[in-house]
């Protein structure tokens, strides 16, 4: 999670008048080297569309377009009582929904527990007790029953697993790797719906896993239930996802389950991973060397130039290049602490991009405060040149997926549901979103935009519990399609 300040009030404009020459030079060459172009915008959502079907064929693409098995949007009448576990990498937020007959309302109540540091790298079976503890106390108190075996029936589950995992049914997941510092051995490549119903059966806990979800996924479902215009899902925070509704017909890879080539299933795209063959992004030096330098080189191509967890580290790269090889940047200073790798983070942008002061006062505190460098106003100037450009530029690369979403599917009007640090608390990062989506669709000026992208519901709470919930409407139905085991939902 990316930790950014409050927000402040709208930013000042700031003059290069006052700005050596040398250094306009580099603000110009950063501006050729960041600024995408509409034509660009376009070439790169055109071959999206494309990667897009590719990730939905039987022999795949870069992007996974892994099938969820959540076959459909809830109606807004879906009523009982569900639970919802959220398991992240700081916090496990257990939540219980209330559905009532109202159409698309909803009450909850939650508690949140955090995750020990040494469950994260300790043992299999320890981490799943502890989810267990954590549910069982939640039940207990918000119950109010001394014996849990004496509650009349079991409380279905959704469990926002927010991980990579294969699905061949909503009710299991294959772990394919741990992230978010998470490396808890004999995990990766199991099923680990087993392992979390062996500890709930351990306590006899009365709890029914109904589905397990990616929060992209519950933040499509849950937006749509309050608003029946959300089409698709986003998350612009650390990371960057997007899920939407696709009709089993199109999904080729699929095909042998025979189902009605009109049924609606929900694709999580996990198109971070787009472009890995760099064949369109407008990748700088800089991005190169993030990716070469990153865990895991060669993936998640799109992620690593729009998503929160890198913002912050091709700025560094830039001043670090620019003190080094470009000009006099901080020139006689000591920049030991600026060398240090990821030690910014998109905060650091998002605090210079809101300082309200015409001589950027607040962002030549900053870098006293946190890098130990006193910059001049001609620096502070380029530095807030920089902010804008980085962000700017993720943010109008970001409205690429979207406008490939709604062109692959034709969709001309709707409303996106998007959630994320980035998306919530960057200055600009909707409206410059927003701008680029009518450089790409080619809207007219002076209307409202027909496709509106605007805050989410809670995807890993109300969203787990809806889909736990369509789950058993399903099973009542007879549509088994991608469910494992039935018994106790109904």
């Amino acid at each position: 999670m990316v930790d950014f300040p409050p927000r402040r009030k709208p930013s000042r404009k700031g003059s290069m008048a006052d700005v050596p020459k040398d250094l306009l030079e580099q603000i110009k060459e950063l501006e050729r080297l960041f600024t995408v172009d509409q034509a660009k915008l376009k070439e790169v959502t055109n071959h999206f569309v494309k990667e897009l079907e590719k990730g939905l064929s039987v022999e795949g693409g870069s992007i996974p377009m892994n099938p969820t098995w959540v076959m459909g949007y809830p109606d807004g009448y879906e009523t009982g009582t569900f639970l919802a576990l959220d398991m992240g990498g700081t916090n496990l937020r257990v939540c219980e929904i209330d559905l009532p007959e109202e159409k698309g309302e909803f009450e909850i109540i939650q508690s949140k527990y955090r995750m020990p540091e040494e469950l994260k790298t300790g043992d299999s079976e320890e981490l799943w007790e502890y989810i267990a503890d954590c549910l069982q106390q939640f039940i207990e108190y918000h119950h109010e029953v001394e014996d849990l075996e004496q509650m009349d029936k079991k409380l279905p589950l959704g469990f926002t697993f927010s991980f990579p995992a294969t699905q061949d049914y909503i009710d299991h997941g294959i772990l394919q790797r741990w992230t978010k510092g998470f490396d808890i051995t004999g995990v990766e490549g199991k099923d680990v719906a087993p392992l979390f119903e062996a500890a709930l059966k351990k306590r006899k806990l009365p709890i029914k896993l109904g589905a397990l979800i990616n929060d992209t996924t519950g933040t499509l479902i849950a937006s749509h239930y309050t608003d029946d215009t959300m089409q698709i899902g986003c998350i612009f925070g650390t990371g960057c996802n997007a899920a939407y509704m696709e009709n089993c017909g199109s999904v080729p890879k699929i095909a042998h389950h025979n189902l009605p080539p009109d049924m609606p299933i929900a694709i999580n795209c996990e198109y971070g991973a787009f472009d890995n063959e760099h064949v369109v992004l407008p990748r700088t030096t800089f991005d190169v060397i993030i990716d070469e330098d990153s865990p895991r080189p060669g993936q998640q191509s799109f992620e690593k130039m729009i998503a929160g967890l890198y913002l912050g580290e091709l700025f560094r790269l830039v001043l670090v290049d620019l003190h080094d090889n470009r000009c006099k940047m901080f020139e006689g200073q000591d920049i030991s602490k600026l060398r240090e790798a990821y030690s910014l983070d998109a905060s650091f942008l998002s605090f210079i991009e809101e300082d309200p002061f015409e001589n950027l006062s607040e962002t030549g505190e900053l870098f006293s405060r946190e890098l130990g460098i006193k910059a001049n106003k001609p620096e502070l100037e380029l530095c807030r040149r920089l902010a804008e450009l980085i962000g700017t530029r993720a943010a109008r690369l970001s409205a690429c997926g979207v406008a490939a979403i709604c062109k692959k599917k034709k969709i001309e009007a709707c409303h996106v549901g998007a959630d994320g640090s980035v998306f919530n608390k960057y200055p600009h990062f909707k409206a410059r979103g927003a701008q680029a989506l009518r450089e790409i669709l080619d809207w007219p000026a002076g209307k409202r935009d027909p496709i509106d992208i605007r805050a989410a519901e809670d995807g890993s709470g109300v969203g787990a519990a809806l889909i736990a919930a369509l789950t058993i409407k399903r099973v009542k139905a007879g549509n088994l399609a991608g469910i494992r085991n039935t018994e106790g939902m109904v």
